[in-house]
């Protein structure tokens, strides 16, 4: 474009129509930030800021995958805790009605029940906590090693290890805490021994 053909479009333009008012304001506005040597409103963005920006980020992301983590593990310490039959109270008094007579507690869809032996020969060890859920239903017990139990549709065998491990076997089922693996079945188990004295 050329010199002329440029002065002929710059006279046709016209001027954008202002307001009066904002006119006799305007060399007021100025003025007043000179003399509080104020900032333009907008920020400017610096290297830091960016770099601020990222960092923030992924430090977002890396709690997120930390709570997520997280979330997992505490799970079955979320059951154990919401669960009642992870009461000490309740297991110490209902042992103490039933000296050695209780082979488990058990809470399902219909309630608590107390599964009691005939004669007083269930021997005396630690409470072992087990929760096993099929899909929606859920089960759980307070049990003792060697004692063999109904729960979820199986028989199960509850036993201890000196370890602190916990096995649950029954027909064509091995499952064990200390190698989180479990053969012939879906259903999810979580087991803790809860290490009270003996009683």
């Amino acid at each position: 474009m050329k010199n002329p053909e440029l002065d002929s479009i710059l006279k046709s333009a016209r001027l954008p129509d202002i307001p009066e008012a904002s006119l006799e304001l305007f060399p007021r506005r100025i003025v007043t930030r000179i003399k509080h040597n104020e900032r333009p409103s907008h920020p400017t963005k610096t290297l830091l800021s960016r770099l601020a920006w990222v960092f923030g980020l992924v430090g977002c992301v890396v709690i997120a995958l930390g709570i997520g983590h997280w979330h997992g593990r505490m799970e079955t310490e979320t059951a154990l805790a919401n669960d009642s039959l992870a009461n000490i109270k309740l297991i110490q008094e209902t042992l103490s009605l039933f000296p050695n007579r209780v082979r488990a507690i058990v809470q399902d869809e219909h309630g608590l029940n107390l599964v009691l032996s005939d004669n007083a020969d269930v021997p005396v060890s630690s409470p072992i906590y087990v929760r096993i859920c099929d899909g929606k239903h859920c089960s759980s017990l307070v049990t003792f090693s060697g004692q063999e139990i109904q729960i979820a549709g199986q028989k199960l065998t509850v036993l201890s290890q000196p370890n602190g491990g916990i096995i649950l076997e029954g027909n064509q089922f091995v499952w064990s805490n200390t190698d989180r693996n479990y053969a012939g079945n879906h259903l999810k188990i979580e087991a803790k021994n809860l290490g009270l004295a003996a009683m």
